[in-house]
């Protein structure tokens, strides 16, 4: 669903954030994060997402802060992105768009197969996936949901931020650290599965 929202970034602009539709993404997910009954929920001038997942146990002190960006690369087009799932991926060639002859090929793309038996997101190959970093922003709000959902599992106070115009450098230009209020904090962006950078 959030991979279909063209958010991209335009560093040409003088906005900030740079695009109206990253503003506009910045209020959706504010309502999902207060329907989803999260707390200080919040959307600054500048289109960053905050909000607080309550403690459920108070003796723990340290807040911790989870952060993903919503825009997607102004270098090719995130318009009219139509996804597609590919169930229990076999590790072959994935035609992306047959009428264009696109395929993504395992020579090209030997990554893929790191992900056989997995299900894998494409897009028809005329557009971004924007899986960078909108898959961060859903890993984020399933454990939001999931926390909410199960008070008996005991944390601290957790700090959720969505931030704009990474893409173009500018995504920590006007972060309020001293606001969001965390001992310390990850960023669910890129990468492989169980890679961590610091």
């Amino acid at each position: 669903r959030y991979v279909k929202i063209d958010t991209q970034s335009d560093d040409r602009t003088g906005l900030e954030p740079s695009t109206l539709s990253q503003m506009s993404f910045a209020k959706q997910l504010a309502e999902e994060l207060n329907a989803l009954g999260l707390s200080d929920v919040n959307v600054s001038q500048y289109g960053y997402v905050t909000a607080t997942v309550p403690a459920t146990d108070e003796t723990v002190e340290q807040v911790v802060g989870f952060i993903a960006h919503m825009d997607t690369s102004p270098d090719f087009s995130g318009h009219n992105v139509n996804p597609r799932v590919i169930s229990n991926y076999d590790g072959k060639d994935i035609t992306l768009n047959e009428a264009l002859g696109i395929v993504m090929t395992t020579e090209d793309t030997s990554e893929l197969l790191k992900y056989v038996g997995q299900d894998i997101v494409v897009t028809e190959g005329t557009t971004l996936l924007g899986a960078d970093d909108k898959a961060g922003i859903a890993e984020i709000i399933t454990a939001c949901e999931y926390l909410m959902a199960n008070p008996q599992i005991k944390h601290g106070k957790i700090r959720i931020c969505f931030t704009p115009d990474e893409e173009i450098g500018q995504g920590a230009d006007n972060f309020d650290v001293a606001n969001f209020g965390a001992d310390f904090a990850y960023t669910f962006d890129g990468g492989e599965v169980g890679e961590f950078e610091y």
